[in-house]
């Protein structure tokens, strides 16, 4: 509990609204599960132990056995699970042969995993929430195989300030000759073609303020002053009925009746289609083409654009979505290391063992890192739906392994394959248990045509599959190569033959004094029994005085018989 609320703590102050928000309620609610189950659930389990002594039954706790429980004098009995982890897994791995195909074998599992984390792309999975068998996806699909270079995006140029506009009237009225020829390379802003991907308004107001009778127009074509610049603006825009497309794209300053100065003005563009196509062939964004063309567009107008007004902006819808796409993986990368940093803090102050966390961690870094590798196999994009599915991942993988690592210190003995194979016989059943619980919770959702529901799934099974193999396969055999000793408070557990060797012992020397003492216990032939106990004791004082007899000529001979 402590390292899943650490993790999503740390997660919830993170720069994504989505991810913040659900670590923040994942945090919350994992405080009241400890809460619960270290208060709640512990009194339960203390009343529910009090009805076991008391011989009531489960459900009708009022009714009474007559007779005691079948197991009640059995005692605990090793399963199936640990003895097959006892028997048959724990010598598999841990041989010498085992260690090698286990140590290489997940070498190259980690590897693919990097290939594919370097790889992992960023993409806007907005199509992937429609389900698939609706009208709108049929629809798109259609219109992306017919209309393929159609769908850009708009993009406006925003400038501000009345007196600077004016200055700067016959640069702005020329601007498509800065937009011209940036289609085939970023920032991929498409050719200005008028009433197509481009509209501006001062290049349509200097094509018809020559109709205006009551401006006066200066040499260059445009009002002498700027006041008439402003309110012929205002006639062209409302009244003159050629300007009605631009009314949009100026906003003036002051009341409707008294206008006096223009607060901004914008110049529409649009980009190429920032698309890609998928190996299933089907039409996505291409997200980094779209950072690209932001980025490359915002550098053109604060730097390049500098004889323009000087509060110059530049702005698409679209952006709010490509600034999620510019620190997704940055924030993926950064949340998910944090959240293993602090659960290697939570491990080492639980296990007590820096060797022991260390390798715990080890084993949840190398599982997250391959949990990206076969998103990439998968097809698994990084959006906000996977992002959270990871932090996830960083809490549920660190149980399979935590585990394994704190029964390894506290077994006994000095053989460390000992350790881990009693390790694994007393909790691998447990961890293999809970994973199987958590896997069948989600398997039904790999079926479903949800797009969250199905990413979750495919995440959950990679979690939960991963985390089981190296808890069990790779942590066990790098305790066994790399571990170190054990508690100081760890009893000696590693001879559990030579105990029960013990225990057999016992069982038969009690055995023998049962069978002595029942000659003493025959009422009819008492007499009998009496003269032959007698005779024993005569030839066991002759034993002895022979014996002593040996001893003395031993002791005089100078030599000793063993």
């Amino acid at each position: 509990s402590a390292t899943d609320l650490v993790a999503f703590a740390i997660s919830s102050m993170s720069a994504l609204p989505a991810l913040a928000s659900f670590c923040g309620y994942a945090a919350i609610c994992i405080f009241f599960l400890w809460l619960f189950a270290s208060t709640f659930f512990t009194g339960c389990m203390v009343l529910d132990e009090r009805r076991q002594r008391d011989h009531r039954r489960e459900c009708l706790c009022f009714l009474t056995r007559k007779n005691k429980a079948e197991n009640d004098d059995g005692g605990y009995q090793e399963g199936f699970l640990s003895r097959y982890f006892r028997k048959y897994h724990a010598p598999l791995i841990l041989s010498s042969i085992g260690k090698i195909v286990v140590l290489a074998g997940f070498a190259g599992l980690f590897g693919f995993g990097v290939y594919g984390a370097i790889n992992l792309p960023v993409e806007d999975t907005q199509r992937a929430f429609i389900p698939s068998d609706s009208y709108v996806t049929e629809w798109l699909g259609t219109f992306d195989e017919n209309f393929p270079s159609a769908g850009g995006i708009d993009v406006a140029f925003v400038f501000e300030d009345n007196d600077e506009i004016y200055k700067s009237r016959n640069e702005l009225a020329s601007l498509h000759t800065r937009l011209a020829g940036k289609s085939t390379s970023s920032p991929w802003i498409a050719e200005p073609v008028p009433a197509a991907t481009y509209r501006n308004v001062l290049a349509g107001y200097k094509e018809n303020v020559g109709n205006f009778s009551d401006v006066e127009l200066g040499d260059d074509g445009w009002p002498t002053s700027s006041d008439d610049f402003v309110s012929s603006l205002r006639y062209f825009l409302f009244d003159s009925g050629y300007g009605s497309a631009y009314v949009t794209d100026v906003a003036f300053g002051g009341t409707n009746d008294n206008t006096t100065t223009i607060d901004a003005i914008q110049i529409l563009s649009e980009y190429v289609g920032l698309t890609k196509q998928k190996s299933d062939g089907s039409i996505i964004d291409d997200a980094d083409r779209q950072i690209d063309a932001m980025d490359d567009t915002r550098t053109m107008v604060e730097e390049s654009w500098t004889d323009l007004p000087e509060q110059r902006f530049v702005y698409s819808e679209k952006f709010i979505a490509v600034e999620g796409f510019k620190v997704i993986k940055k924030e993926l990368f950064l949340n998910v290391g944090l959240a293993l940093c602090a659960v290697a803090v939570i491990v080492l102050l639980t296990v007590a063992s820096p060797m022991t966390a260390l390798l715990i961690t080890v084993a949840v870094a190398m599982c997250l890192v391959e949990i990206l590798g076969f998103m990439f196999l998968l097809g698994i994009a990084i959006d906000s739906v996977s992002v959270i599915n990871l932090v996830l991942a960083v809490g549920l993988s660190v149980d399979y392994s935590a585990h394994v690592g704190h029964c390894f210190m506290v077994k006994g003995g000095s053989s460390k394959n000992e350790r881990a194979t009693e390790a694994l016989a007393d909790i691998g059943a447990a961890v293999l248990s809970g994973a199987t619980s958590t896997f069948l919770a989600v398997v039904v959702l790999l079926f479903s045509s949800s797009y969250v529901f199905s990413v979750l799934s495919k995440q959950f099974a990679l979690t939960v599959g991963l985390g089981v193999l190296h808890g069990l396969v790779l942590l066990p055999v790098l305790l066994s190569i790399f571990g170190p000793k054990p508690f100081a408070s760890a009893a000696d557990d590693t001879s559990s033959e030579g105990k029960n060797k013990a225990l057999e012992n016992d069982n038969d020397d009690d055995e023998e004094v049962q069978e002595e003492e029942e000659p003493t216990k025959h009422v009819g032939g008492s007499s009998d029994s009496s003269s032959s106990s007698n005779d024993d004791s005569a030839a066991a004082d002759d034993a002895m005085k022979n014996v002593e007899i040996d001893n003395d000529d031993a002791g005089s001979d100078g030599s000793c018989s063993c």
